[in-house]
């Protein structure tokens, strides 16, 4: 066990200090105590902030980016080294899979670092434009101070979605993580200090909700990076817009995967393995609601029916293990209420539906398929974020992506066929951030985000970069010169 996790601490201006409050934090396999893990007071936050506007920070923002990549290079080794650890850690409190815990926790936040790194060195911060009159120098700056907040289903990931480009561009990161995962967030902050990473350039602040809404409304916040609930989502852009301050939200989703009618079954199985059960259902561009064609409804209830049964549930430290428990007793007994709500509206239950019955310790659910759903149904229109999907009948090519879009959200989705052409053409009709033709894997050089109730603005490739820069035009008359 690693200093932290023995003394329960934050991480501000370039040190460890123990936490004033604690939150208990559960290993979801077990439901037994794993550790007491810090939980940040207003009082720790306005630290953070404090440290994040300090002259060490400024000058960070004032570097050559060159040399800001050199540091984030180091910071990325740091998060290598660890990785393994991490995606133990990540396993232990949130029940992940291992096998995807040491994808998207071990491995993914160097490999984002490293990216951005590279893509800075070669950077340039100003760009000179010829004008009716003169020419007009526009300049990319730091937004400033970032208060980035994050969820506990994929804790690493999505915290560097939000660290990497913003320390690339120049800014300073106060990073609130969830209370769930208050462990791991502070082996950014371990990378960080071994880096050498400037005091005050990346603070770590585990907490509640009290923290996070204590840090969106700090006046010495530049920017807000929020992933987590529609609803917590739209709290937060309504303080941001009061304030007139940027913000990303990437929020829920109720995605739709579209089987096509000549879409091959095994293949099709293969597929939707990960893009509708990934991370024991809590995962929010998880392909929940299943389109199939009339013509071929009875063969694909029983085909994904048969695979909810065939998934592999157990410890999630086990390589083997395809679902693991939910987060929390909390989270398993939502999921159990809207199974009996799916039950209860007429929704025809063919796999699952309970706790597996070898799994009375932890937060458990078997994978659950509920067929003849009606879209209109809370079960098609709400999140549940647990080993749930629906299968709902359609006509025709224009009736799948009408029930695509009859949805208040629109984070994700896939589309299922041989044809990748006539597949690509329905992807382009869907009202969505994102698509994926016969899989669903995020792209680091490609953006990423939702529409409607999914949230504003994109993470990953150039245009998550670009998210944590504010424009300035300089008006010049005269020839160009530097």
């Amino acid at each position: 066990m690693t200093s932290f996790i023995d003394t329960p601490s934050i991480y501000v201006d370039g040190n460890f200090r123990r936490a004033a409050k604690v939150t208990p934090i559960v290993e979801a396999a077990t439901g037994t105590h794993l550790a007491d893990g810090p939980c940040a007071t207003e009082a720790d936050v306005d630290d953070a902030v404090a440290a994040a506007r300090g002259p060490a920070a400024a000058a960070w923002a004032a570097a050559d980016p060159r040399d800001r990549a050199a540091a984030l290079k180091a910071f990325a080794n740091g998060l290598r080294t660890r990785a393994e650890r991490t995606a133990t850690l990540v396993s232990r409190e949130n029940g992940m899979p291992i096998t995807l815990s040491r994808l998207v926790n071990g491995a993914f936040p160097a490999i984002l670092v490293g990216y951005y790194a590279k893509l800075i060195a070669a950077w340039e911060a100003e760009e000179i434009r010829p004008a009716l009159i003169g020419h007009t120098i526009v300049r990319r700056e730091p937004v400033g101070v970032v208060g980035a907040i994050t969820p506990w289903n994929y804790p690493q990931a999505l915290a560097i979605m939000k660290i990497a480009p913003a320390l690339t561009a120049g800014c300073t990161v106060v990073l609130k993580s969830a209370p769930e995962t208050a462990l791991d967030a502070l082996i950014f902050a371990e990378a960080a200090d071994e880096a050498g990473l400037p005091p005050g350039v990346l603070n770590v602040v585990p907490g509640d909700a009290s923290a996070g809404a204590h840090l969106v409304a700090h006046p010495d916040v530049d920017k807000v990076a929020f992933t987590g609930s529609t609803a917590a989502g739209r709290r937060i852009a309504a303080e941001c817009g009061q304030l007139i301050r940027p913000v990303t939200l990437e929020l829920g989703g109720k995605s739709a995967a579209i089987i096509l009618d000549d879409a091959d079954v095994a293949a099709t199985i293969a597929g939707l393995r990960s893009a509708s059960f990934v991370n024991n259902g809590q995962t929010c561009h998880l392909s929940s609601r299943i389109l199939v064609p009339s013509s071929r409804y009875t063969e694909f209830v029983d085909a994904v029916a048969r695979l909810a049964t065939e998934l592999v549930v157990g410890d999630p430290l086990q390589d083997n293990t395809e679902i693991g428990p939910l987060v929390s007793a909390q989270q398993r007994d939502r999921v159990l209420e809207y199974v009996e709500l799916g039950i209860s509206s007429g929704a025809k239950l063919v796999a699952g539906g309970g706790i597996p019955k070898d799994r009375t310790a932890g937060w458990f659910v078997e994978p659950t398929v509920f067929a003849d759903v009606d879209n209109a149904d809370r079960l098609a229109q709400e999140e549940i974020f647990g080993p749930v999907v629906t299968i709902t009948p359609y006509t025709d090519d224009a009736d799948a992506v009408r029930l695509a879009n009859d949805s208040a959200f629109g984070l994700a989705g896939t589309v299922w066929s041989p044809d990748t052409a006539r597949a690509t053409d329905i992807a382009r009709a869907v009202r969505t951030g994102s698509i994926g033709i016969n899989d669903y894997q995020l792209d680091i050089q490609s953006p990423f985000g939702g529409v409607k109730a999914s949230g504003l603005g994109r993470e990953l490739g150039p245009e998550g970069l670009a998210a944590y820069h504010v424009t300035k035009s300089i008006y010049r008359n005269g020839p160009a010169q530097s």
